[in-house]
Parts: structure tokens; C-alpha cells; sequence
């Protein structure tokens, strides 16, 4: 009785020996017919296991020369479905609840090809199986049925296939086994219309236009024994790779898989001659420039061969900067490689290693004046309150206040460009303004206040105007009329955005801002150059970048120096008078200093039993 492992080995010798595609495809035929021969009921118990046997049994595929050739699996494809298989085992015995991967590769490692035909192998030998792949777009969709599944099963012998309900463009659904696989765009309206699916692939995820939302569509029709796999090569700081940082970190349920571009065993490349070879080997071994001091690192520490090293030298002349994003050595290298990030990458990562949370909590209104109140759920976040004598500065991203649309955001800052507080959540324009804006304004010794007017900003400023007197004003210019007024407001334009984004990138390049939030970092990660050189976040918000952006540029007109807080001149008592502060024991103690304290001895008289 042969087993399937001796079936495949017999095929690979036979395709060794002769690299002919007809005596393949005889040798095919008669493998099928041993298989579905009544008497081997052993084979298919084995295949219906590890459908995987299918495809180096049977499968043919086009390769990068556009010949046809047998399917069987190389290195990388091997080592993923080790680990799928290794997933399932611990799945059946309970020692995982869940079958979703992230896949971050280089270019052309056949995942796509393998993870198609191992659908498809299910489909064609398996009950009730339901696969489906998503791509990221229509061109790579057809690419995806067309080339790869649908000229697999075509060529499979008549006695593999099973009675067809459906083979068109998109789908195979064969009716006898109901079983179906099915490949979609993502963006589809279509997308994720199943009873169910146990076997979900999504392809290039990290140019899809929302992970999120589409997972959380296909939420109902996943099983929970489904394997789910996004794969993809990077596509800059996004969604994927806060998905990435979250499974690296234990924080999601997906389980991260990156292969290095050396693991595929044809990336190799011949020297032309003794003496081409001679001095590439030299230049590794005494580097003349950075690339080849990386050279020496895969030579010393990966082991690397020369000719694969070789390979590597000939596609940095082709892509150069670009290399590290097509053929990655490292997740980290791969994500900060690839997109046009506006902001130094490098050190918004050297930011990101210093972020602490701040204290979250609300303000609210006694006796006509501010008080901070902890609240975990609070959308307040302090890093540092008020302190006396300190001038403070707030820039304001207005939303609609949609509890799924934008944010709105108040990021405040002091004279020395750190920021202190911000406030971030989801409210309604008018409320934004007052009590949202006021207070904090209030609270941080009547800080002058930039609302971006655009879109909703002008009902925020009309909320508050009549209320807070520090507002930032911009001076607006008529030309037909030569008269200059004034406006509230910060106004976004195509003139006046490449200024507040330049001065931010100046500040972080710089390293003179000062920002502990890791939301604000991440978002400044994720803020890309555009095709048409305009500057956006590459997904989700950037909310934190446009008020923080405004408020950065302005505020250097409006820094004075105040006098020192301890005289107890006439001009400093009037100057502090009606402020947040109050004469205590002989010194201008702020507001929220006597509220702490206060707060730690009713505390303590609770605990003394009084």
C-alpha cells in the first residue's frame, strides 16, 4: 500500500529526471486513479487529513518563467503550513482558541498561490468546507481565480473533480459535497454574504482601506475553529502594523509569521566572472559604503551564501531605497521602509519609547471654576496640570461628534512647545466649544485658544465666543476693498497647511517637542505624503497631528514674559487678579493645588475615623 509521502516522492524524482510536463501529467493520472481506486481507502483518509497531499500529488503551476510545472511546496510554504498544521493540533486538543495569522513577507514567496490551492484542495475532497480569499483589488482578485485557482483545477484529471453547481469568475461551488470557494475585492459591497466561512485568506491586507471594518463585517459569518490569514508585504506604519504591534505584544488574538526574503531558496544569483566575484567578495569583507556594511551582517550573522548575497546586491541597484520594503531582512525594517511618512520615522520611534500614559480624568464647573476629577474613562489626559506663572496654549481639530466618525481633539501645550494635556473624544461641536474648551482653557491660566474653523470649527467658536476671551484671532485681508479684519479662528488651506506640518516636522526632527502620548506619535507615524504631494494619515485619524500642528505654529507670537509669581507688587496682584489663583499663606498658590490638597486631607480624615 503506498502512502501519499510515497506518491509525492515519486513524482518529484520523475519530474528531476525527465522536466517534462507530459510524463508529469501521466504520472498525475495515475496517481489520481490509485487514489479514488475503492480499495485505497487509506490514501484519502490521509488526504482528507492533510489536504495539503493533494497539491504536490496532483497540482501544476506557472512559474516566474512561465513554464508549467508540478506544485510542490518550497521552503516558506512548507514552514507556514507547519505552523498551520502545528495551530490545528493545538486547536483539536484545546491548547488554543483560535486560528488567525499575520503573514508579513517579501515579494513573490508564493503565499498567495499556496494558500489558494490549499483552499482549493479542501474544497475539492472536504463536506461543507467554505473558503474565501479577499484581495485588495479587482485587477489582483481576477489574477487570483483566473491564474491561479481556476488553471489548477483545470488541469486536474476528470476523476478529482467533483459535480459543479458554480465555476465563474468569482466562485467554485461544488454542489454534491457542498463545498465552495470564492474570491472577492475588498471595498465589495459583496464582501463577507455567507452563511459561513471556516477558511478566510486575505491578500495584501495592508493596502485594504479598513482591516478593521472589514473583519468586523465578517465577524457573524466566521466559525470559530475558521483559520484566518492576512498576508501582505508592508504598506508603511498602518493598520496592519498596529495589528502587528498588537500580536507581537500578546494584545490581539493573531499570531505573527514573518519570513525573511532569504528563505526562499531561489533568490540566488550566479557571478558573471571570476573577477566580478573576486571583488564583490572584497567590498563585503571590507565594507566601501553602509549598503555593504549590511552585506557583511547577512554574510556574519545569518549565514548567508555569496550567491544569495549576490541576488540581494543586484536588486538594491534596482530598487534601492525601496529593497528593504520588496524583500524585508526584519518586520521593523519592512514597516519603516515602505510609504512616504512626512515626519522622521526614526525619531517618532525614539518618542514612542519614551510615551507614558497621563492621568485620565474630566473637568467640572464648582462655584464658577475648574476642577480636574480622575476618571479612568475620562477623555481628558494630563500629563502635567497647571502650574503658576506658566502660559499655556490649545489647539482645537473640531469632528462632527458621530460616535463612529472623526475625533475631536484639544492637545495643550506650554511655552516650551511640551505638551501637558489632551483632551480626545467623540461630542458635538457646540459642546466641544462650551463647557469642553472653556474649562480647559479656564483650567490652564486662561490659555489662548486656536479652533480650526473649517467645516464645524465655526459652531465651536460661536459656542464659546461670547464666554472665553482668549481666542486666537487671524488677520484677513481684502484686496478689493485694502482693509484688514480680524477673525476667530485658525483657517486650513492649501497655503496654510504646508506651514503648521513644516514647523511640526521641524519640531520633531529637532527633537524640541516635548510629547509623552502614544497616540499622537502613532498618528504622526502614520502621516504620509500623498501621490499628489498633499499630507494626510495613511489610515484612521490624525486628528492629534492638525490641532497640535496649529497650535505649534501660532503660539511663538504670543509668548510673553510674565512677571515673577512670588512679587507682591501691586501690578502682579492686579495682573493675577480674577485668574485661576489665590493668595495662600503668603504666597499665589493655583487653584487646583489648595483642591489637591484638600482632596488628601479629607482623605486622610476619612481614614482617621473622623
Amino acid at each position: 500500500m503506498k502512502t501519499c509521502r510515497d506518491i509525492i516522492n515519486r513524482r518529484k524524482e520523475l519530474w528531476d529526471t525527465t522536466h517534462n510536463i507530459e510524463r508529469d501529467n501521466e504520472f498525475v493520472m495515475a496517481a489520481v486513479n490509485y487514489i479514488v481506486d475503492p480499495q485505497n481507502a487509506a490514501v484519502r483518509e490521509e488526504i482528507k487529513r492533510y489536504p495539503e497531499y493533494l497539491i504536490e500529488i496532483s497540482f501544476v503551476i506557472v512559474d516566474k518563467d512561465k513554464n508549467t510545472i508540478p506544485f510542490f511546496l518550497n521552503e516558506v510554504q512548507q514552514s507556514f503550513l507547519a505552523d498551520i498544521n502545528k495551530a490545528k493540533d493545538g486547536y483539536r486538543e484545546g491548547r488554543r482558541l483560535h486560528l488567525k495569522f499575520l503573514v508579513l513577507k517579501g515579494r513573490q514567496q508564493g503565499f498567495t498561490s499556496f494558500i489558494t490551492a490549499y483552499q482549493l484542495s479542501n474544497a475539492i475532497i472536504s463536506k461543507n468546507f467554505s473558503g474565501f480569499t479577499l484581495a485588495d483589488s479587482g485587477d489582483n482578485t481576477n489574477t487570483i481565480f483566473e491564474d491561479k485557482a481556476k488553471y489548477i483545477y483545470n488541469q486536474l484529471p476528470d476523476p478529482l473533480k467533483p459535480t459543479e453547481k458554480y465555476n465563474n469568475r468569482r466562485e467554485f461551488h461544488f454542489e454534491n459535497l457542498n463545498s465552495r470557494w470564492r474570491v472577492n475585492t475588498a471595498g465589495n459591497k459583496e464582501v463577507g454574504r455567507s452563511k459561513t466561512i471556516n477558511f478566510f485568506h486575505g491578500s495584501e491586507a495592508a493596502f485594504w482601506d479598513s482591516i478593521d471594518s472589514i473583519m468586523t463585517g465578517l465577524g457573524e459569518a466566521l466559525t470559530k475553529d475558521s483559520i484566518q490569514i492576512l498576508e501582505t508585504t508592508a504598506n508603511g506604519l498602518n493598520e496592519f502594523k498596529d495589528l502587528w504591534d498588537g500580536a507581537e505584544k500578546g494584545a490581539n488574538n493573531w499570531e505573527p509569521k514573518f519570513y525573511q526574503w532569504w528563505l526562499t531558496p531561489e533568490y540566488i544569483l550566479k557571478f558573471e566572472d571570476a573577477e566580478r566575484e573576486e571583488q564583490f567578495k572584497h567590498d563585503v569583507l571590507n565594507p566601501p559604503t553602509e549598503f555593504f556594511e549590511k552585506l557583511k551582517l547577512l554574510l556574519d550573522h545569518e549565514g548567508l551564501t555569496w550567491n544569495q548575497l549576490y541576488w540581494y546586491y543586484g536588486k538594491y541597484k534596482d530598487l534601492r531605497e525601496k529593497l528593504p520594503q520588496e524583500y524585508p531582512c526584519t518586520p521593523e525594517e519592512s514597516f519603516l521602509a515602505s510609504g512616504r511618512p512626512r515626519f522622521d520615522v526614526n525619531v517618532l520611534m525614539e518618542y514612542l519609547k519614551h510615551c507614558v500614559p497621563g492621568e485620565l480624568g474630566r473637568l467640572e464647573s464648582h462655584g464658577g471654576r475648574p476642577v480636574f476629577v480622575k476618571d479612568e474613562h475620562g477623555n481628558l489626559e494630563v500629563w502635567k496640570r497647571p502650574q503658576p506663572g506658566k502660559e499655556y496654549f490649545i489647539g482645537a481639530d473640531v469632528a462632527k461628534g458621530k460616535a463612529d466618525g472623526d475625533f475631536s481633539c484639544a492637545p495643550v501645550y506650554d511655552a516650551d512647545k511640551n505638551l501637558v494635556a489632551m483632551w480626545h473624544g467623540h461630542i458635538d461641536p457646540d459642546a466641544f466649544g462650551n463647557p469642553i474648551l472653556v474649562n480647559l482653557g479656564n483650567w490652564y491660566n486662561e490659555a489662548m485658544i486656536a479652533v480650526e474653523e473649517n467645516n464645524h470649527g465655526l459652531t465651536t467658536i460661536n459656542a464659546m465666543k461670547n464666554t472665553y476671551w482668549n481666542l486666537y484671532k487671524r488677520t484677513k485681508y481684502d484686496k478689493v476693498t485694502d482693509v484688514e479684519r480680524q477673525e476667530l479662528g485658525w483657517w486650513t488651506d492649501v497655503r496654510t497647511k504646508p506651514l503648521m506640518i513644516d514647523n511640526l516636522a521641524k519640531l520633531i526632527r529637532e527633537r524640541t517637542l516635548g510629547c509623552k502620548s502614544e497616540r499622537m506619535i502613532k498618528e504622526c507615524i502614520k502621516y504620509v505624503v500623498g501621490d499628489n504631494g498633499d499630507t494626510n494619515a495613511a489610515t484612521g485619524n490624525d486628528d492629534t497631528v492638525m490641532s497640535s500642528a496649529i497650535i505649534l505654529l501660532v503660539m511663538d507670537a504670543y509668548i510673553t514674559e510674565l512677571a515673577d509669581i512670588t512679587d507682591t507688587s501691586t501690578e502682579v496682584t492686579e495682573a493675577i487678579a480674577g485668574s485661576s489663583y489665590v493668595q495662600s499663606g503668603g504666597n499665589w498658590v493655583h487653584i487646583s493645588e489648595i483642591e489637591d490638597a484638600a482632596d488628601d486631607d479629607d482623605v486622610w480624615f476619612r481614614k482617621a475615623g473622623w
